[in-house]
């Protein structure tokens, strides 16, 4: 994306405090893309003039959202309920530019393999999993052989789902 649309980029993490958008809203969809909107305003107010992106992702498995784990042993209870289980991946994100504020949230449905007791057990062990939503990474898939099937964005179980962002962009914004 970086190529395509900007020749240059800089990453920036706002403190926000995401507990307040549990508070406020409901629906998934409403909480990371609330968080998302706060997090794009927050940075857009030290950066008015500038195409500001940001994003957060949820894991929801039984109507339960599944968030970063603690430590291992959390690591090792999500994976153990994501084992031979179909979850959802949403990510909300929002785009402003001088007060133009685009926002959306993309859905992923994702099946897991059956994760054996050794394999979550080094996974873990690993480290990856440990600041990640759900505490998994697709990236990690080639190594642990954790998802069975992706339906819809794969970019968005990564946490960026850039081709929806990539069209409220062009659609949006003249760059």
């Amino acid at each position: 994306m970086k190529e395509e649309l900007f020749p240059s980029f800089s990453i920036i993490v706002p403190e926000i405090d995401e507990s307040l958008s549990f508070l406020n809203h409901t629906d998934v969809k409403d909480i990371v893309k609330d968080i998302a909107t706060r997090k794009c305003l927050k940075v857009s107010n030290d950066h008015p003039h500038d195409l500001v992106i940001a994003a957060d992702t949820v894991v929801v498995i039984n109507n339960q959202i599944i968030g970063k784990p603690k430590d291992q042993k959390d690591a090792v209870r999500m994976l153990k309920m994501l084992s031979n289980k179909t979850h959802y991946v949403y990510t909300g994100y929002a785009i402003n530019k001088e007060g133009k504020l685009v926002t959306g949230v993309v859905e992923t449905e994702v099946i897991f393999n059956e994760l054996s007791e050794e394999l979550i057990n080094s996974y873990v062990a690993s480290g990856s999993p440990l600041d990640k939503a759900g505490a998994y990474g697709y990236q990690d898939n080639e190594q642990y052989h954790l998802i069975k099937k992706i339906i819809g964005s794969h970019h968005n179980v990564i946490g960026f789902p850039t081709e929806e962002i990539k069209e409220d962009i062009k659609k949006n914004y003249s760059l």
